[in-house]
């Protein structure tokens, strides 16, 4: 791993696509090349562009690219989208939205399958983002499938969360309730061109202010954009930077990363539990004596499932 954590450090484009596609297999290489990653990690600001689907998410992303570049900094773009069910991989391709940005050797953009994780993120995602931390990249933009009451989990593995909606969906902000309000650090209304925008703008300020806040509270603000005309992008950088601006003070960002990597390291015992759990299990269903009692109704599949969990509790 050595030779690779190295190229990646020096910034090399063809080891960082092997390290996250480690990452995305799940290999055991990959763990042992995130440790030895891990100590050049925490430089890089993660945003997390977050909404329904048509919501105008990709070209957004790529207006911000242009942006960030003309502030000479290193952009990570890590685009989730839905998982092909033939291949495996991202169906998508945000890739193709952003073509412009293929040829310059400051932006990696990388599509990644979800693979029917409902958080709107691939599980390996937040490792991809520390190798491109690694490799030193100043901005890493994390881009969601969509958004749904299971889509908040991005607000937990990124610093700033934007929420991108667009008026003209019946209830406008209908898709922004069920629990996904509170995780918004800025509100972008994309296509702000379109009829409704100015009800969309309403209804936010009206589910803000009932929201509990005090003077140490972020307010998050109401961009419009119309990304397609490159209009409001700037507006959206600079209120990420007063986002940023507002967590650096007060020791807020630290927090914020320090319950990351709490969450992280329960994520990580979870799923090495759940593996070990459903290799026992495997075990014990095949050699099971008592399935053939089941069939004959001598006791019933609660029962026996029951005794299992039982015997797999530690």
């Amino acid at each position: 791993m050595n030779d690779l954590t190295d190229k990646i450090i020096a910034g090399d484009i063809r080891a960082i696509a092997r390290g996250i596609s480690l990452a995305e297999s799940g290999q055991p290489e990959a763990v042992e090349l995130l440790k030895d990653l891990y100590p050049h990690t925490g430089r890089a600001y993660l945003i997390g562009i977050t909404g329904p689907p048509g919501g105008g998410k990709s070209t957004l992303v790529d207006k911000l690219i242009k942006i960030y570049r003309e502030q000479k900094k290193k952009v990570g773009v890590l685009a989730v989208d839905p998982t092909s069910p033939f291949s495996g991989g991202a169906i998508l391709g945000d890739r193709v939205r952003m073509q412009k940005h293929a040829t310059d050797e400051g932006v990696y953009i990388r599509s990644m399958g979800s693979r029917g994780h409902l958080g709107g993120l691939a599980l390996a995602t937040s490792d991809a983002a520390k190798i491109l931390d690694a490799a030193g990249y100043d901005i890493v933009i994390f881009e969601t499938v969509g958004i749904g009451q299971s889509e908040v989990e991005v607000a937990g593995r990124v610093d700033t969360t934007v929420l991108v909606t667009v008026p003209g969906l019946g209830d406008d902000v209908q898709v922004l309730k069920a629990g996904t309000m509170e995780i918004a650090d800025i509100f972008a209304i994309n296509k702000a061109d379109r009829e409704g925008t100015e009800r969309c703008v309403i209804e936010l300020e009206q589910l803000l202010s009932v929201k509990e806040m005090d003077e140490n509270t972020f307010l998050p603000p109401i961009i419009q954009t119309i990304a397609k005309d490159n209009q409001g992008t700037a507006e959206l950088t600079g209120a990420i930077e007063k986002h940023r601006d507002y967590l650096n003070s007060g020791g807020r960002l630290a927090e914020k990363r320090k319950k990351r990597i709490q969450d992280e390291v329960h994520t990580i015992i979870t799923n090495q539990l759940d593996k070990w759990a459903a290799l026992r299990l495997t075990h014990d269903m095949e050699t099971r004596e008592n399935l053939d009692d089941i069939y004959s109704k001598k006791t019933d599949p609660y029962t026996v499932a029951g005794d299992i969990i039982k015997e797999l509790q530690i």
